[in-house]
């Protein structure tokens, strides 16, 4: 029996062996991973670093946009008061040149009048200068 149980101790320990031989194979399976694993990670951690720094600069391009945006907004509202500055100067010249229009239809016969009279009848009197030269109005 002696050869029987030395059988059954060889095929213990051959088991053993082929075990530990298992074990190694995944123990050095296992440091292969978690290597790899180690990269992913500081991969990971670098990908989030930059990613906090691409969303600092996103957040401030943002905010210079938002800034050119309410200066655009400012820039047309200028705009906008200028050409209503501008619409109502005309309005005014337009107006005010009516007015001197209608006062020149009133100014001219009535001067011309007073010339006629006065080169007509009284050279002696001393009336204003009529000459075309005073007219308020430059002639066209």
């Amino acid at each position: 029996m002696s050869g029987g149980m030395a059988d059954e101790r060889e095929r213990a320990v051959y088991m053993k062996l082929e075990a530990l031989k298992d074990i190694r194979s995944k123990v050095v399976a296992v440091e292969r991973l978690r290597g790899r694993l180690a990269q992913e990670v500081e991969v990971v951690q670098a990908e989030e670093a930059s990613l906090a720094e691409y969303r600092s600069e996103m957040e401030l391009l943002l905010q210079e946009k938002m800034a050119h945006v309410e200066e655009l907004r400012q820039i047309h509202a200028d705009i906008n008061a200028m050409e209503s500055i501008i619409k109502s100067a005309e309005d005014l010249r337009n107006k005010s040149l009516e007015h001197a229009r209608r006062l020149y239809d009133e100014y001219l016969p009535l001067k011309q009048e007073v010339n006629r009279i006065a080169t007509r009848s009284w050279h002696d009197l001393n009336l204003p200068n009529l000459s075309p030269e005073d007219d308020p109005v430059p002639s066209e």
